[in-house]
């Protein structure tokens, strides 16, 4: 096997992702999908860590659109991603690999703080690194989570899981005729509003030079392809 593009990526997984096909909540089958295709890039060598969102069980967002308190309605997608990260680091450790779950909310009963070094020497290890609670603060998303923990931990790329395989300049599910790019430019996604990450993750991406990989989570050995440095999905970069 060839050698990977990437010494050491961050994974963005949606709350959605893992859910698979029910919408909400956690399937089992998709949750030790993912891990498995996780282990199969640890086990080349790549350094993983991993942000995952929590909309499979609750939106910061959706609880401000109906009245709820947005730091509140916040801090509970942030305990969201918790239990994901929890779940996944299950499916992880049931395919024998090493994790830690570190929180930027201190709840030491379940996961450890997140403090930087400690990260980078976990990964060191070979251990994959969840990075759960988002940035710990609310008003920022989880793909600003992404982007800045990349950034602290000098990642070098970010592998955006999606369920669709790439980025489109319209809904591809809406518009049948949308033109799928193959390469953006940081500028490109903000000036067109394409919604890759929110406009905040994408500038700290842009301002430290941190390639984003969208791609296919759905189809099975993808995550290794983003890692090979395949040309599959959409690379957003300078």
């Amino acid at each position: 096997m060839d050698k990977p593009k990437y010494k050491r990526i961050v994974l963005k997984l949606s709350g959605e992702a893992l859910a698979g096909n029910k919408g909400s909540g956690i399937d089992h089958n998709t949750l030790t999908s993912i891990a498995q295709q996780i282990v199969e890039i640890a086990n080349t060598g790549v350094q993983v860590g991993i942000v995952v969102g929590g909309g499979n069980i609750w939106r910061g967002v959706a609880g401000s659109a109906k009245g709820m308190d947005r730091a509140t309605a916040d801090y509970m997608g942030m305990l969201a991603t918790v239990i994901n990260a929890l779940a996944l680091q299950d499916a992880l450790e049931k395919e024998e690999m090493g994790t830690r779950v570190m929180s930027a909310i201190e709840m030491k009963e379940v996961a450890e703080p997140y403090i930087r070094r400690r990260a980078i020497r976990h990964l060191e290890k070979g251990r994959v690194v969840i990075f759960a609670a988002g940035t710990g603060n609310p008003y920022f998303s989880t793909d600003t989570a992404a982007a800045l923990r990349s950034a602290e931990i000098e990642a070098e790329a970010i592998l955006m899981a999606k369920k669709v395989d790439g980025v489109y300049d319209s809904d591809p599910v809406i518009n049948p005729n949308a033109k799928k790019y193959d390469k953006l430019s940081y500028i490109d996604v903000l000036n067109q509003g394409l919604g890759v990450m929110d406009s905040t993750a994408t500038s700290l991406c842009m301002d430290n030079g941190i390639p984003i990989i969208v791609f296919d989570l759905t189809r099975e050995g993808n995550i290794l392809k983003a890692v090979m440095g395949e040309n599959i999905g959409t690379y957003v970069g300078r």
